[in-house]
């Protein structure tokens, strides 16, 4: 079976495509108008669209309610510049559809689904209905964010997915394995899109033929790694490794456990305001601050 739904999209979903993080104040209420900011922040900067509800963007800890109103509000901000994407990290096909069909009024244009990510796991019959039952029920194209280390999807398994569910048009590949986004882009159908997920491998990736990525620093420097990628593209590559060992370079101070604190901290250092992550996770340390003051210097003086 020949997967067609993502055809159109290949071409919307291409290059760097953030996601944004939810701003947070010190007592943990989202700041709603830093959305706005944000974003057009990430879309000043050249981002080809834009990715709400994802890991980076603390989706996980977000009650049904919030989710509906920061995603609404997300889109509102966007406001048709780029297309716009939802991600969604749950734990039951239930909740995956009950979260999408609050926003039914919105022009959503994929979502980012997750494998389930608690402690037990369904089989493969399982895994495929799971994708299978949300496409069939929301009719939104589905991109796997394939990042769930106890539910981590093989390259069969991913390509079987794409294969037998016709909504499924994509993958976002989030392992330290190179060769597993080289053997998705070999045998994928080229109709699908397979996207990087790894801050460290974003040249590679992009040499490949990769999509696009959708990583934490596509957020945090979002105009460096436009950079990065349209250097690629016209095949500049001694301007795209300097810009890969810059970023490679900030990516290896910052502690990858507390993610979207460090990404909220390299933007407010572009303009934007400082917001906090939601607890138990901790603000960027001063240590921390200054490691990361010292690489991000070197990735924005290009």
């Amino acid at each position: 079976m020949h997967n067609n739904v993502g055809r159109g999209l290949k071409d919307e979903l291409r290059g760097v495509l953030p996601p944004a993080t939810v701003p947070f104040d010190e007592k943990g209420e989202i700041a709603f108008e830093g959305l706005h900011e944000q974003i057009d922040f990430l879309i000043g900067s050249g981002a080809s669209a834009v990715v709400v509800g994802g890991s980076t963007g603390e989706g996980h800890t977000l009650s049904n309610e919030e989710f509906k109103r920061v995603v609404t509000e997300a889109c509102k901000a966007t406001a048709g510049r780029v297309p716009f994407v939802t991600g969604l990290i749950v734990n039951s096909t239930h909740q995956a559809i009950e979260r999408v069909k609050m926003l039914r009024e919105l022009k959503i244009c994929a979502l980012q689904v997750t494998p389930v990510h608690y402690l037990f796991k369904p089989d493969t019959l399982g895994t495929i209905d799971h994708f299978r039952t949300i496409w069939e029920q929301i009719k939104i194209p589905i991109i796997i964010y394939n990042v769930i280390p106890w539910n981590y999807l093989s390259v069969d398994m991913m390509l079987q997915i794409m294969d037998e569910v016709p909504g499924v048009v994509g993958i976002k590949q989030s392992s330290g394995d190179l060769k597993s986004v080289s053997d998705l882009l070999l045998r994928a159908n080229p109709n699908n899109l397979i996207l990087t997920g790894i801050d460290a491998l974003l040249y590679p990736a992009f040499m490949l033929g990769a999509t696009g990525a959708i990583t934490a620093l596509t957020s945090a420097v979002p105009g460096a790694v436009v950079s990065l990628y349209k250097a690629v593209q016209r095949g500049d590559h001694t301007a795209a490794k300097d810009m890969h060992f810059r970023l490679n370079a900030l990516w290896n101070v910052i502690p990858h456990d507390n993610l979207p604190a460090c990404v909220k901290y390299i933007q407010h250092l572009q303009g934007i305001k400082l917001y906090q992550p939601r607890l138990p996770m901790a603000p960027v340390s001063d240590p921390l601050k200054a490691a990361i003051d010292v690489e991000l210097k070197n990735v924005l003086c290009s």
